[in-house]
């Protein structure tokens, strides 16, 4: 029996924002602060090559900023890192770990076929990315488009995606969002970055401006 699925406010949409302190133009936790105040409200923690004592103290700086607007952080690999949601790469672990929220990465259609419970899948590369050059080859829209009428789960497009016009055609070709990195993570105003991004998705509760500080 598979379990029932997540309620859609519980998975990920709109832009989600990929970390990678390697890239960032500042503090990591500043630079993903700057992305929330643009209207980011998911993030995924990488940085994997950091012993777990560190990830996890990580970890509670991002929960604590995403705290502030309802948000949501997710733990790249198996280990939530002492919370429920976690994005598993196409290799493993099958069958997903139990928690909260559970994504996955997947490239074609062979990898689609193996989900179980998983609760949504990114699908990448959309476009060439400076990220992870070569991988590929880029699946364009209308490659994204085939393979999210594959999928069983939500998808979020993933890979070379800088421009409103690109977020534009993942969300036609059926994308519930997009997941980015170097766009936000290089960007000199990760805010101003985040926010053209997400401007090109309407405008919902969860997309609230941050709040007001108090004094």
């Amino acid at each position: 029996m598979t379990r029932p699925a997540a309620p859609p406010l519980l998975r990920p949409d709109g832009v989600v924002l990929l970390t990678d302190r390697l890239v960032a133009r500042g503090d990591l936790v500043e630079v993903v602060a700057g992305a929330v105040r643009g209207g980011v409200r998911w993030v995924v923690l990488r940085e994997r090559d950091l012993p777990r004592a560190e990830r996890a103290a990580l970890a509670v700086d991002l929960r604590a900023v995403l705290a502030q607007v309802d948000g949501t952080l997710i733990v790249a690999g198996p280990d939530p890192l002492d919370g429920d949601a976690v994005h598993l790469p196409a290799a493993g672990p099958y069958p997903p770990p139990a928690v909260g929220l559970v994504g996955r990465s997947c490239h074609d259609a062979a990898e689609l076929a193996r989900l179980g419970t998983e609760d949504y899948v990114t699908l990448s590369p959309v476009w060439t990315t400076r990220s992870k050059p070569g991988y590929g080859p880029p699946l364009r829209p209308d490659g994204l488009r085939d393979l999210v009428r594959r999928s069983p789960v939500p998808v979020l497009a993933l890979g070379g995606i800088e421009t409103p016009e690109q977020v534009t055609a993942c969300v036609e070709a059926g994308a519930v969002g997009v997941a980015v990195l170097g766009a936000v993570m290089r960007a000199a105003d990760p805010t101003a970055a985040a926010a053209t991004l997400t401007s090109a998705f309407p405008r919902t509760p969860s997309t609230d401006a941050w709040p007001e500080e108090t004094t």
